[in-house]
């Protein structure tokens, strides 16, 4: 059975990025995705992603993100995509009681704090000031927000593709639409059988997304919560108004608004009048990926509007668009990047927890070390603590 360095399962973010560092490494690298990516079925879709280096979950992350900032704007140079848009980043906290995000009660503070541990220039605005300098939020007096302009967006369907591109070049196999069904350590390698055949690997990175916890044993998938989110486009009211939420007037935002349960997040308008602006919550309920209602109901639509739209005076109840993705998320939002619990060949990569895509260059190179048997993980200038990012078998059940 002719063998690979590494067999990458799940080719969304965190394995089309593996795939492509590997390869970059020399490495023989063979990706398995049950799709073909990039796709609409999982976590990677929906035109952009908000990336921002001072992250409220924890100062830990800065160095993934920072690092995929500089892999996006290598990749940019070598295929002349637009990948990246660092167009600012705005947190707004109202002034009552507000939910909390990824897990954080109180996300701009937490996110000031990662900023000054990093030395990320940064200014907190007052609500007078938030209007008179972004005049589509329809702020308070009383909220409070956090600005740099360092974060922005990503492209994630551009991204994979052309990391999945430049990873084929390099000599990378990829296979599409072949599912896993199962993978076993084996003396000196890993197996994996798909509906194909089965292959044989040094190394396995198991990248798979919402489909990751059926691949655990009950005791660490119980871990995980796949959750089903909904993103949605409204048009603005007018092209005028639709002129306010182009990307050098308008920066991403994640907005606790007092007295809503619950927390949104924005776009600024990356097409025409027609195309809308996109605008997001999140939410808990629990799914199976493969039989997730993936359809989103004028309800829905409806309670969108209805409870955030008042924050964007600017936008319309007209909803052009909404798409259904998943979450794979783990306690306090965090990643997993480990190797499975009694297999030293086997990694899992599971790094979502509604905030991966931002650090997905910098996870991707992390895997590739880790496979490549480096025990240093070295993101540009940073010498990277993976603690962190342990698994921890004596945690409790993933928990909305």
């Amino acid at each position: 059975m002719a063998g690979h360095d590494v067999i990458v399962v799940g080719l969304g973010a965190m394995g089309a990025s593996a795939c492509w560092q590997l390869a970059q490494r020399g490495a023989s690298v063979l990706g398995i995705d049950r799709f073909h990516p990039p796709h609409a079925h999982g976590s990677t879709h929906g035109d952009t992603r908000i990336t921002r280096l001072a992250c409220g979950e924890g100062p830990h992350y800065t160095p993934f993100a920072e690092r995929s900032h500089e892999i996006w704007r290598s990749l940019e140079e070598r295929t002349g995509r637009s990948l990246l848009r660092q167009n600012g980043i705005l947190i707004v906290a109202g002034a009552g009681k507000i939910a909390p995000s990824h897990g954080v009660p109180q996300f701009l503070e937490a996110t000031v704090e990662a900023a000054r541990a990093w030395r990320i220039d940064h200014e907190i605005l007052a609500g007078g000031e938030i209007a008179r300098r972004f005049p589509a939020f329809g702020v308070t007096d009383g909220d409070r927000a956090y600005h740099d302009r360092l974060g922005g967006y990503v492209r994630p369907e551009a991204c994979i593709d052309a990391q999945l591109g430049e990873a084929r070049a390099l000599g990378a196999e990829l296979r599409m639409n072949e599912t896993v069904l199962s993978f076993r350590q084996v003396p000196g390698a890993v197996e994996v059988t798909t509906t194909a055949g089965t292959w044989r690997a040094a190394q396995l990175i198991l990248a798979a997304g919402p489909w990751l916890p059926r691949f655990l044993e009950p005791a660490l998938a119980r871990q995980f919560g796949v959750t089903r989110q909904v993103l949605y486009w409204f048009r603005a009211r007018s092209p005028a108004d639709h002129a306010a939420f182009a990307p050098e007037r308008f920066p991403v935002f994640i907005w606790q608004p007092s007295g809503v349960e619950g927390v949104f997040y924005g776009f600024p308008a990356v097409g025409s009048f027609e195309e809308g602006v996109k605008i997001a919550t999140e939410g808990h309920d629990v799914v199976d990926p493969d039989t997730v209602d993936r359809t989103v109901s004028p309800h829905e639509i409806e309670a969108m509007s209805g409870t955030f739209g008042r924050f964007l005076p600017g936008l319309s109840a007209d909803c052009v668009k909404a798409r259904v993705c998943l979450y794979t998320e783990v306690n306090a939002a965090r990643f997993i990047l480990d190797r499975l619990p009694g297999h030293d060949r086997i990694i899992v990569a599971s790094p979502c927890s509604g905030h991966g895509f931002k650090h997905s260059g910098g996870v991707g190179e992390a895997l590739a070390q880790m496979a490549m048997g480096e025990t240093r993980i070295v993101l540009g200038r940073h010498v990277v603590d993976m603690a962190p990012f342990a698994f921890r078998p004596g945690d409790p059940p993933w928990q909305a």
